[in-house]
């Protein structure tokens, strides 16, 4: 089938290499043209796994790139919009590109059309696409308007793509629907999985997914609302986790002892700094500026995002904590990305805590796999970012740990003890088992588990004879 996917972003970029690699024609659409000429130059713009192979196979085949939205509409039969869709001041998502890319596709249709929303959007938006389609002309015969929302995790979008969870069709009448169960036959019949060059699978993967069929609006619904339960568990776990902090208790034999359980599920139950990037925060706060509009006061909504944001606040008490003053201290620091995976910084945690620790006073190097130039855009030059993650621990009065890289949970443990001026670690992500390392001579830091420390701390029945033989 001949698509067009609208927009050149994480999901727009990932969505039509994903749908060349099925087996559909593809046009990429984008008015960027710096990023076109990088795109047709084989150039990848994001740090994605397995993006770069499906790019590198598909190019100037199945997949082609173009500034012209009226021709790629008209050579297809599926529009996908993956625009923007950023929030207002207010928290409501931003949609005028959404209606600019419809009132475009609205002068472009010679025959049926299905347009469908990719972008994470409010209920409702399928209504208005539809109505300013028509308001600019189109027939109401020649064209649906479907709701197919994205679940992709950065760092894992392509295999989240081709081997989901589930695939959400909203659409509103059969011969939409057929259509959207068509482009997705390869993954819902399995045919996909059986071809040499597919994308290895990975664990835990459903095959073949299940494919589910609503309404538009209850489409647009599912994916705020997903979104939505994933960052309550975040903060749930978050403040679970502070609690553990206060009664000496260990949060990760908490989740162990809760994830277990099969109603709850031990994905999510992580806790660390907070979550980050370029969905949670903004659709939390466009899904709460919807509920408001019907009526309804999401308060538990409010409570997510301020847990959230209190995580940050502890975390750096924590950073003082073990350092007592933090001005003129030197940092290193691990990770710069919201998550491990991606060069995405969008609302990372680790970006906002280091601003935070610079406005404190603080000097920091910094590491990142993948982040340091973005990052260095958006933080001037006020880090220093380095080659590895020996050099940011280098002289530095304590080394912290932001992103959940795999290869910083996978540190010489023995090299970055010599390379710190002194062995303080305090780790937002508990990558480290405190007890081992306590025993590699560190004074270790974490979220939601006791302080960790190579200097044996006194029992309250020792400390208590040593008072009353001071006052004898």
């Amino acid at each position: 089938m001949q698509i067009a996917v609208i927009g050149s972003g994480y999901v727009g970029l990932v969505a039509g290499a994903c749908f060349a690699d099925l087996g559909h024609d593809v046009i990429v659409v984008d008015n960027d043209e710096k990023k076109l000429a990088a795109l047709n130059r084989g150039e990848v713009p994001i740090h994605e796994n397995f993006l770069p192979e499906l790019l590198h196979r598909h190019r100037g085949t199945r997949l082609k790139f173009s500034d012209d939205l009226e021709t790629a509409v008209r050579a297809s039969s599926a529009i996908f919009v993956a625009v923007g869709t950023p929030p207002t001041e207010h928290g409501e998502a931003d949609l005028s590109y959404v209606e600019s890319v419809a009132r475009g596709i609205s002068g472009a249709i010679n025959g049926y059309k299905v347009v469908v929303e990719k972008s994470t959007v409010p209920v409702y938006t399928s209504d208005w696409v539809r109505k300013i389609i028509l308001r600019n002309g189109a027939e109401s015969e020649e064209f649906d308007v479907a709701s197919n929302p994205e679940f992709l995790r950065e760092g894992t979008a392509v295999t989240d793509f081709l081997y989901p969870d589930r695939i959400v069709v909203g659409a509103d009448t059969l011969r939409c629907a057929a259509l959207l169960r068509e482009i997705y036959a390869p993954l819902a019949d399995g045919t996909y999985y059986l071809k040499p060059d597919a994308i290895p699978r990975p664990d835990r993967a459903q095959i073949p997914p299940p494919l589910i069929v609503t309404s538009a609006k209850s489409a647009e619904l599912i994916k705020h609302a997903s979104n939505a339960f994933l960052a309550m568990k975040i903060s749930f776990i978050n403040a679970v986790a502070s609690i553990c902090e206060s009664v000496g208790a260990n949060v990760q034999q908490v989740c162990q002892g809760i994830g277990t359980d099969s109603r709850i599920g031990p994905r999510f139950l992580n806790p660390g700094v907070g979550y980050g990037g370029s969905c949670f925060p903004k659709d939390l706060m466009a899904f709460r500026a919807v509920a408001r509009e019907c009526g309804y006061e999401f308060r538990l909504l409010d409570e997510v995002i301020r847990i959230n944001e209190e995580q940050r606040s502890r975390f750096i008490r924590k950073v003082r904590s073990a350092l007592w003053t933090l001005r003129g201290k030197k940092l290193g620091v691990l990770g710069l990305a919201f998550k491990g995976g991606t060069d995405d910084i969008r609302e990372s945690p680790a970006i906002l805590l280091i601003q935070a620790l610079l406005q404190e006073g603080c000097q920091i190097s910094a590491f990142d796999p993948a982040a340091r130039e973005r990052a260095q855009e958006a933080l001037n030059s006020n880090v220093t970012m380095t080659e590895d993650a020996y050099e940011a621990a280098r002289g530095a009065d304590a080394l912290l740990i932001l992103t959940e890289w795999e290869e910083f949970a996978a540190l010489d443990l023995k090299r970055l003890k010599t390379e710190l001026k002194y062995p303080i670690i305090v780790d937002g992500r508990n990558l480290y088992d405190p007890e081992v390392m306590a025993a590699e001579g560190f004074t270790y830091y974490s979220v939601g588990r006791p302080a960790a420390s190579p200097e044996p701390t006194p029992s309250p029945a020792a400390s208590t004879r040593v008072g009353k033989g001071t006052r004898s």
